[in-house]
């Protein structure tokens, strides 16, 4: 039993710990914007643009864009600081000041890194992040097909400053409309056109970015190899992204989309089976995902697998296509309806029917959860009976949730080598699982258990050597980086699967560019040590 003076002494200690944590905060704040103001033309109102843990809105702003709420909670780590800089000067002080002052920094656009990354640090205190949510101006220029983006904006605000100027331009990025464009392209950046376009990280044509020296530098000057690296690479290993300058693709005035439904009982598992022999063989101008979890119908547990779909062109075409390639579907006109490209986006992430396309100016995530996920990539269509072992496995789970993501056409085509995205030919589809709880469930751990459980049981059924995954679809299972001492045969455990061979290089350009390996988190990529060592 804790003595009464016991008890008074150990409050004291927690109050001049507290304000000793408080103090070391204010006082790293009051360095960085010191040093801010000497390195950065832009220096006023600065300190209105920070936020410690102290300030009544520190809470609001770190949520505002984090996407998994694990990462939320009271024990997560939290940084000494969030800045929101207003120009692209206070996020090239921002390296300059960091580096001078040895304080590890985190940036963020748009908050969905699966682990929460660009939020939170795990291996490294203090950490403060820089989040980019002020930076999102776009500059869309229908007569050279691009646009300049810059990297706080999210892509749903792409897409519709693409729509103001023209119903026929489009770009082949995410289907989740507030991934914010900074870090989403640097990961590859798949959506609904990339069986015709590639990935967004296939339509970029320049960059601008703050390097590891604190430079501002575009494709030009920072050359070849460290431009190839920023497209599919993974996020900020490489510098900081200011803006994107992307390629506009041609749509259609009149584009298709529908969502067909089978349960278990309606024969979904032999039709999911057909669904893997000709997903990547369709016309490259149309797109099938697969949804599928579990649910009660009529008092009765089954297994619903939802065909989500966008075609480029009309619905008679897509009709005839269906019926050509995958009659079993049995696609009929009321199933079918015909929109804009702009609306095909609202349809596919799922926005009531109606809503107008200004929706995407708000920028919002319709998706904040409690979520582990995992991904894989399918070369060989599974079995029959694999999906029956499937079945039964997410009838364990509480929410789970696959999406089995086609590919063939443009992704085919396009080199594994040509920018670090690998995963190209040969690729039937690409897997997502998700499980996903609420807030307050004491037995968090049982669905990490029971995705890796599920993990397990798929390898037979995946990619081998290595089995790949998605680097967007960040998975801390694969391995971590420990505090500073990134190591490249560590690092190879989770390199290798998200960049198979161009891993190698990426690491190579990462010890030209960035030596003291400046820009680092739990997954990014490792330097060489010097030759000699």
């Amino acid at each position: 039993m804790v003595s009464p003076s016991s008890s008074s002494l150990f409050s004291v200690f927690l109050v001049l710990l507290l304000s000793a944590s408080l103090a070391a905060s204010a006082s790293v704040q009051d360095n960085f914007i010191q040093c801010l103001s000497a390195n950065s033309e832009f220096s006023n109102p600065l300190a209105s643009a920070f936020y410690t843990p102290n300030n009544s809105s520190f809470s609001t702003i770190l949520q505002s864009t984090a996407q998994n709420l694990r990462y939320l909670v009271p024990s997560a780590p939290k940084p000494e600081f969030i800045f929101l800089p207003e120009h692209e000067a206070h996020v090239q002080a921002s390296v300059i000041c960091s580096k001078q002052l040895g304080i590890h920094l985190r940036v963020r656009s748009g908050g969905h890194d699966y682990e929460g990354l660009s939020y939170v640090s795990e291996i490294e205190s203090p950490f403060i992040i820089v989040d980019l949510a002020k930076l999102r101006s776009i500059d869309v220029d229908i007569e050279d097909n691009s646009a300049w983006v810059q990297a706080g904006a999210t892509i749903g605000e792409v897409y519709y400053r693409i729509y103001e100027k023209s119903n026929i331009h489009g770009f082949p990025a995410g289907l989740c409309t507030s991934l914010g464009i900074g870090g989403h392209i640097t990961g590859g950046a798949y959506g609904t056109m990339m069986r015709k376009y590639g990935l967004g990280a296939d339509n970029v044509l320049d960059a601008r970015i703050v390097d590891a020296n604190g430079r501002v530098v575009d494709r030009a000057a920072m050359g070849e190899d460290h431009f190839w690296a920023l497209r599919g690479g993974g996020g900020a290993s490489f510098g900081i992204i200011l803006w994107w300058k992307i390629k506009l693709v041609p749509v259609p005035t009149t584009v298709s989309v529908f969502t067909v439904t089978k349960t278990l009982e309606q024969g979904g598992t032999k039709l999911l089976y057909r669904w893997q022999q000709v997903a990547d063989k369709l016309d490259e101008n149309l797109f099938i995902r697969v949804i599928i979890s579990p649910a009660i119908i009529k008092g009765a547990k089954t297994i619903t697998t939802s065909y989500n779909a966008l075609f480029l062109g009309g619905a008679d075409s897509l009709l005839k296509v269906i019926q050509g390639s995958f009659p079993e579907l049995g696609l009929t006109p009321k199933d079918v309806t015909e929109t804009s490209w702009i609306k095909s986006v609202l349809y596919i992430h799922q926005f009531p029917s109606g809503t107008p396309p200004e929706v995407l100016l708000q920028g919002k995530s319709t998706f904040k959860n409690y979520f582990k996920a995992k991904s894989d990539f399918v070369t060989e269509p599974i079995p029959e009976t694999a999906l029956e072992g499937l079945w039964k496995r997410l009838f364990q789970e509480d929410s789970p949730l696959m999406i089995f993501n086609p590919y063939g056409g443009m992704m085919s085509k396009i080199s594994e080598s040509e920018i670090p995205f690998p995963h190209r030919n040969g690729t039937l589809f690409k897997i997502q699982y998700l499980t996903s709880w609420k807030e307050g469930d004491k037995n968090a751990s049982k669905h990490f258990d029971w995705i890796r459980t599920l993990y397990n049981y798929m390898a037979p059924y995946v990619s081998k050597l290595p089995r790949a995954a998605y680097v967007n679809y960040r998975d801390l299972d694969l391995g971590m980086n420990k505090n500073n001492g990134t190591n490249f045969i560590q690092a190879s455990a989770w390199g290798n699967r998200y960049f198979k061979d161009n891993f190698d290089r990426l690491v190579r350009v990462k010890t030209k560019v960035d030596p003291d390996n400046f820009f680092r988190h739990e997954q990014s990529i490792p330097t060489l040590p010097p030759s000699g060592k």
